[in-house]
Order: structure tokens, then sequence, then C-alpha cells
């Protein structure tokens, strides 16, 4: 068995002082996007299998764990991050840890970050895995809650509040925003305070990254990027026909579902990743 070592490191950005966890010491590079309440180390389990042949870069994302914006007010948060900040940031990060090309991994929340940064930065990616693609589905009242002033007002007083977002869970499940599965995993993110703070944080600073598929579609294929879209066969929040449409239009797309529900990044996934990798 290899010998892998996990560190865990900061990237002092004018914009954010960037937390991550660096694996692996394979010399390709993946950049590693988590979910909603995870961390940079959700995509350690890829080291056993993969370690010899990739460094795995685990960013904390903004608002989970030791990530931090050098200016934290609500003033700042509220204004958002464009898609060019975003991918400014990366590149500058790549730049000073001499990565030329890439792989990105990504799921659930992080594919917003993953697509954003394909739409700009296609040319340096090789491979680009989406798992539970979340930026194929933004609900219509969370686009609200982002960008009405008045509406993310009450959404910062309604989620701030334990009492508060119950009673909306409660209400969005009634009328059938959600279904059952989907109440219990928002119920499960949303234990905390902070929790509760970063999905609100995350709603509205991040309501700028938003991709449309035609343009990622065009990127990715001018540039070649294998484009690996993966989904839990149970998982009713991100439901597998969401890239129904996507997939045909690309050159070197594909769609794989596997026998998970919405928290497939486990045990199981190494094996699924390189089947995907090298028996297609």
């Amino acid at each position: 068995m290899a010998n892998f070592s996990m560190t865990d490191h900061f990237f002092n950005h004018s914009l954010v002082n960037l937390h991550y966890y660096k694996f692996g010491n394979g010399p390709k590079a993946m950049l590693c996007f988590h979910g909603f309440g995870m961390h940079g180390k959700q995509f350690s389990i890829l080291e056993e299998k993969f370690g010899a042949e990739y460094t795995f870069y685990g960013f904390d994302l903004f608002f989970h764990k030791e990530t931090e914006l050098q200016n934290q007010s609500i003033e700042h948060l509220k204004k958002g991050i464009s898609k060019v900040e975003f991918c400014r940031l990366i590149m500058d990060f790549c730049d000073a840890h001499q990565i030329d090309r890439f792989c990105v991994m990504s799921y659930s929340l992080g594919t917003y970050y993953a697509s954003v940064l394909a739409e700009f930065e296609a040319k340096r990616i090789d491979n680009l895995f989406i798992l539970a693609p979340a930026f194929l589905k933004t609900l219509t009242i969370i686009k609200i809650f982002a960008k009405n002033k008045l509406a993310n007002l009450f959404f910062r007083k309604l989620f701030l509040s334990e009492h508060g977002i119950s009673i909306a869970l409660n209400l969005f499940r009634k009328i059938r925003i959600f279904d059952l599965k989907s109440y219990h995993i928002l119920q499960k993110e949303m234990a905390t305070a902070e929790l509760r703070y970063a999905f609100y944080a995350n709603v509205t600073y991040l309501r700028h990254l938003e991709t449309k598929p035609s343009d990622l579609i065009k990127a990715l294929n001018l540039n070649h990027v294998k484009c690996y879209f993966v989904f839990g066969e149970r998982d009713k929040m991100y439901p597998q026909h969401l890239a129904d449409e996507i997939i045909p239009q690309l050159n070197f797309g594909s769609k794989t579902t596997l026998d998970e529900d919405h928290d497939m990044v486990n045990k199981n996934l190494p094996s699924k990743i390189y089947s995907l990798i090298y028996d297609n």
C-alpha cells in the first residue's frame, strides 16, 4: 500500500485566506470542490487509489471550516463574488503552485465552482467530474432570496433563526418544493447556527456563479475536455434527467448513475471514478 500523508495550508490572497488540504503525490493535479457543510478533506477517500497519479488540492470553500474572506462584513457579502474574480483566485493559486494543467473533482455545491472554472479556464482542464450537479438546478425561490434586496433581508432573518428555518423547511415540504428525503437532508444541513449562516452566506455571496449550459458546452467542446456527470440513482434533489439535454451536445461527455442517494462521496466512489477514467 502506498504511503501518503495529508498536509493543510493557507493561500493568502487579496480576496480570501483560502485554506486547503494537499494529499497524494502524483504528477497530475486535481482541484477538489466539496459539498455544502463539508470541507477540503471530503475527497481524501480517493488518495489510496489515485495518490500515485494525482496530487489533490482540496479547498475549504467559502464560509466553510478555515477559509475566511479578507472582508467579512455583511455589505461585502451582499456584493457577491463575480465569476471573473473567482477564476482569478484559482488561477493565482495554480500559478503560485506551478500548476499548468489540472483535473477538477466537484460535488453538489462544489459544482457551481467547478462549472464556472470550466467555463472560463477549460483550456487548462483535462478531466471534469461533476457529481450531483447542483448548478443545473437552482430553485427559483433561492434565486429570489439571493438577488432581491428585500427578499434577501427576510432570508437572512429567517435562516439565522432556528425556529424560522424549521417553519420554512416544513412549509417548503408541504407545498412540494422538495420531497421528504430532501427535507431530511436539508434539516441536517441546517442543524446548527454555523451551518445556517453558511447557507445564507453561500446563497448570497455566490449568486453570480451561474453558468449557462450553452457557454459551458462551448468551452468544453472547444478545449476537448472530458466531462463526467455522476448521479445517485436515489438522489431526489438532483435526479439524473438534469443532464439529458447537455450530454448529447458534449463531444467528450458521459453520464453515470451510481447505486447511491445524494451522499455518494463514500468508500465506493474511488472504484467508480477509476472505472470512468480507465474502463471507457
